[in-house]
């Protein structure tokens, strides 16, 4: 049976993930891809019995929730393959050098993927998008006081060759998310994480776009 954290435990600030590792015996890679692998962990429980666990580890990404003067969201739709579907997204990447600053690769994604800078940035939220099988860590920014890029646009390829652009207001994409209609995981965290920023102490009391990052540490 589960261990219990009492409500009163809980309001005296015990529900905050906490860093803890248990011992691993032995670690294979299965498969190593371009950008990440697929690792098995023989890991002792807490009982001493040894339980073998399949992940992909992943380099971590950067995702941007742009929001402009009229309360819309710079969005990019592109084909996904594994899942089928042509989904509406915010614009994001992989953190492709090891220690790059997050803030830098969310202002590249930006530029490269809608043409756009920002003068306001702010940590929206960190989440681990799947942790059950995968080590993937994203960093979601809110960007703000948006303009064009002067210049010419960044030159695309695949996927992305055929991407789309739009601006939604926040509280269309916040009704789509709820009916079922949008689904790509950092526009649903994102805008909902907006939606209650907003709605608690405001844009201004988020945490500054450096903040640290324990999931993965970077550069100043």
């Amino acid at each position: 049976m589960a261990n219990e954290t009492t409500g009163a435990a809980a309001e005296a600030g015990a529900v905050v993930d906490t860093p803890e590792e248990w011992r691993v015996t032995a670690t294979t890679v299965q498969f190593r891809g371009n950008k990440t692998s697929v690792r098995t962990d023989d890991v002792v429980m807490p009982d001493g019995s040894v339980a073998r666990r399949d992940y992909q580890v992943h380099p971590g990404s950067v995702a941007v929730l742009a929001l402009d003067d009229e309360d819309r969201v710079v969005l990019v739709r592109q084909y996904r393959h594994p899942v089928r579907q042509r989904l509406w997204e915010i614009p994001a990447g992989l953190l492709d050098v090891p220690g790059e600053n997050p803030l830098h690769a969310a202002e590249r994604e930006l530029y490269e993927e809608a043409h756009v800078k920002a003068e306001d940035w702010r940590v929206l939220t960190d989440v681990y998008t799947t942790p059950g099988g995968c080590d993937e860590a994203v960093r979601i920014f809110l960007a703000r006081d948006l303009s064009p890029v002067e210049g010419e646009r960044f030159d695309v390829s695949e996927e992305e060759a055929d991407m789309e652009l739009a601006r939604v207001p926040l509280t269309e994409l916040a009704r789509g998310v709820l009916a079922g209609e949008l689904h790509n995981n950092c526009l649903v965290v994102g805008v909902t994480s907006a939606i209650a920023a907003r709605a608690g102490d405001g844009f201004d009391a988020l945490r500054p776009a450096g903040a640290p990052w324990p999931a993965r540490p970077f550069d100043a």
